[in-house]
């Protein structure tokens, strides 16, 4: 099921932005209507929808690649429609930017760029999402941070020492919040939790 929403947001994706003007706009609306679709079309949305969030994210990455988009754009514009999809159909928000995050960095991983990067983007991305649509920019923080260390422990190798090293040094990154984070995160990964 993941796989084919992964390639049904590529394909959506590299639709939407060929031949556009506005290729950022044409991201964040195509993944808002990607999150909607697929939050509707479950029936659950604290459990399978949320978690194809992630698919969908991946899928944005790949598709906006395709056409050169920037990992921070595309980031930014995918986590907007990410969220902006939620908040339409009342779902999880911080869910939705924590599994947000964790299909950014993946996609990036999958696709060779610099996860470092494509972290801290996610990160930059739902505090302004957050903001845009009234959420709690600190838990945004927190879920999106955790989204990014999720993925990146699952990438592997030096993968979880690249995110936070990125997110840690990120000047455009609350220090505080991103250093409270990184830390609540640690402490989960050595409860096992």
């Amino acid at each position: 099921m993941f796989e084919k929403i992964i390639n049904e947001a590529t394909n959506a994706v590299t639709a939407a932005v060929k031949g556009v003007g506005d290729i950022l706009g044409a991201i964040t609306g195509t993944v808002k209507d990607q999150v909607v679709g697929v939050l509707k079309g479950t029936g659950d949305i604290a459990g399978a929808g949320i978690e194809a969030i992630s698919s969908i994210a991946s899928g944005a990455v790949r598709g906006a690649g395709t056409v050169g988009s920037s990992i921070t754009d595309t980031a930014a514009s995918t986590m907007s429609g990410i969220v902006k999809g939620v908040a339409e159909v009342g779902g999880d928000t911080f869910g939705a930017i924590f599994h947000g995050a964790e299909g950014l960095v993946k996609g990036v991983a999958d696709t060779g760029g610099d996860i470092g990067s494509a972290a801290v983007a996610a990160v930059e991305g739902a505090i302004k999402a957050a903001g845009d649509v009234g959420a709690d920019s600190a838990e945004a923080v927190k879920s999106s941070v955790g989204g990014a260390l999720k993925a990146a422990t699952s990438i592997g190798g030096d993968a979880v020492s690249t995110v936070r090293e990125a997110l840690l040094g990120a000047a455009a990154l609350p220090r505080d919040a991103i250093e409270s984070a990184v830390k609540g995160s640690d402490d989960k990964d050595s409860s096992g939790k």
